[in-house]
């Protein structure tokens, strides 16, 4: 199985348009320490031919255009991108579908919430449904993406997309459908893909343990950490996202959890360990994480 990291960052991106922040200043300057990073997408394929997306930033143009394997190949029009499979409906996840409209062939998979989200706006219409299929699939349930390539969705912790919140109160952090995370084997090889987690139950440390590579939501540092940098008025926990750090933190949480490799992404960029030279970077590699960046590839 073949991976490639298309995006790192959380919505907005690395540095986020109009964010004035140190880090993204650092990354507007050019300093090596503060790498850009597009919005968080990866790709996996069996054989490095037909590669499917999971998830479709809505900086998916230019993630195809920097990586060589997302490229056409043949004819006037070919892509190797076979489908997308959907975590979420969070903009950051499904606005890169729109990219997608040249009717190439492709399928979209993802749970009945996530899909309820793209039939109820008329704008997915430009998929052209006799060209791009759309395939439901119930968590828990094994599905084939290509020879040799099997996935299934399974639910974490979670809230509705931002954009479909009410004025009254906040939203629930509900376990179902509408926030899944996704399950990839190949042979005896295991990869688990989590952008978006606001809580670690047993159930989901009992399916990590033994994974060959997990991505998990690394959004914040500290859950106060955009108030505390007067970037906004919510803490992580009410945008749906666990923190890095404190006693009830991934990293505390998952210390010595047996997975071969242990990859943080989806960062927002206020997150310093988007920063190289941070002590907050050193923390996580210590604990024996990676921190995902844009062009990385995997292969187990």
């Amino acid at each position: 199985m073949r991976i490639l990291v298309l995006g790192a960052a959380a919505g907005g991106g690395f540095p986020q348009w109009n964010s004035n922040g140190q880090g993204c200043r650092r990354a507007r300057e050019g300093e090596p320490a503060a790498r850009p990073s597009t919005q968080a997408s990866i790709a996996v394929s069996s054989d490095g031919d037909r590669w499917f997306l999971v998830n479709a930033s809505p900086d998916l143009r230019q993630q195809i255009n920097d990586r060589r394997a997302l490229h056409p190949r043949e004819g006037r029009r070919h892509s190797p991108i076979a489908g997308v499979v959907l975590t979420g409906g969070d903009v950051d996840a499904v606005a890169g579908l729109l990219t997608l409209r040249e009717r190439q062939p492709l399928t979209i998979y993802a749970t009945a919430r996530i899909h309820a989200v793209l039939d109820t706006n008329p704008i997915f219409e430009v998929l052209a449904r006799d060209i791009v299929k759309r395939q439901v699939q119930s968590p828990d349930t094994c599905f084939d993406l290509d020879a040799g390539l099997a996935a299934r969705f399974f639910a974490v912790p979670g809230k509705i997309p931002l954009y479909l919140e009410g004025e009254s109160e906040p939203p629930p952090i509900v376990t179902d459908d509408r926030t899944v995370g996704l399950e990839v084997v190949q042979g005896t090889r295991r990869l688990l893909y989590v952008p978006g987690c606001a809580a670690l139950t047993p159930d989901l440390v009992a399916r990590f343990a033994g994974a060959d590579m997990l991505f998990f939501d690394g959004t914040l540092w500290r859950d106060d950490e955009m108030i505390a940098a007067g970037l906004g008025t919510k803490t992580g926990r009410r945008m749906g996202h666990m923190s890095l750090s404190g006693a009830d933190g991934t990293l505390a949480l998952l210390e010595g959890l047996s997975v071969a490799r242990k990859i943080v992404i989806h960062m927002n960029n206020s997150n310093p360990i988007l920063l190289s030279d941070s002590p907050e970077r050193a923390r996580t590699e210590a604990a024996g994480w990676i921190v995902a960046e844009d062009g990385m590839e995997f292969c187990l």
